[in-house]
């Protein structure tokens, strides 16, 4: 792998390698309405033989050098991990000894979707923060430890896991579900909400989120996309940047674009 100094034609302020879980419907999608122009993505897949969410969230963690390796010497200005669960099961010691050490190994800045949302709260100001999970209840306990370590103070927490017999629990939900959870914590006292995973559809409830009072509204896909843009320019994050980010300023048409709108 080297470092992205080429100037390629898609990505002439750089590329970013993307690691996503391998039956995720949604990373691809949301981080090509989210990247600016003059950064592109190149996706590699997470993938594991392992049965249940939990097992395969360790098995990712465990080949992480394996599954990096599948971009061979691209010329990457960063490395993006698009799931939340690695950094839950793994903790935030272990996250943060991968991130040191694959950045220094690697010549290439990693940046995990988790430590993204860090990045974003602690640039927002926000520390007590809402949750909405899409995960069933052991990894959303699992989730609400992680971010206590974080420094975080979890105030409330909807769920809108349902398993309905679809290809997956989470990535077949849908952005109404999402939606529908932001609204049920309308008045509520916290500094941000946090949508979590990265399968969940969420743009859309973002969009509608900024247009309406209340405290910022992040997703783990929004925060991962923001946090590599800022690394592979070599920048520092600010919170005048993300805010437009946050607010769809900076991808609203691009959205639109998507839905035939």
């Amino acid at each position: 792998m080297t470092r992205g100094s080429d100037r390629l034609e898609y990505a002439p302020l750089g590329l970013i390698g993307v690691l996503t879980p391998q039956a995720n419907t949604t990373v691809e999608p949301e981080l090509a309405i989210l990247c600016p122009p003059g950064h592109a993505i190149v996706n590699a897949r997470l993938t594991s033989p392992k049965g249940t969410i939990e097992e395969r969230l360790i098995d990712y963690i465990e080949g992480i050098d394996r599954q990096i390796d599948q971009f061979a010497n691209a010329p990457l200005a960063a490395l993006a991990i698009a799931t939340t669960g690695v950094s839950y099961l793994a903790g935030r010691d272990a996250e943060d000894a991968l991130v040191d050490r694959v950045t220094t190994e690697r010549s290439v800045p990693l940046v995990t979707a988790a430590r993204a949302v860090c990045d974003a709260l602690s640039t927002l100001g926000a520390r007590r923060i809402a949750l909405v999970s899409p995960y069933p209840a052991g990894l959303t306990d699992d989730s609400v430890r992680y971010w206590t370590s974080r420094g975080f103070h979890v105030t409330e927490v909807v769920s809108v896991f349902e398993d309905i017999g679809a290809f997956h629990p989470i990535y077949a939900l849908s952005a109404d579900a999402a939606d529908g959870a932001l609204r049920s914590l309308d008045g509520a006292e916290h500094d941000a909400v946090v949508m979590l995973g990265t399968g969940m559809p969420t743009l859309a409830p973002i969009e509608r989120a900024a247009g309406r009072p209340g405290p910022p509204v992040l997703s783990c896909v929004l925060a991962l996309a923001w946090r590599s843009v800022v690394a592979a320019s070599g920048g520092s994050p600010d919170a005048t940047t993300l805010e437009e980010w946050v607010s769809a300023k900076r991808w609203r048409d691009r959205l639109r674009a998507s839905r035939g709108r």
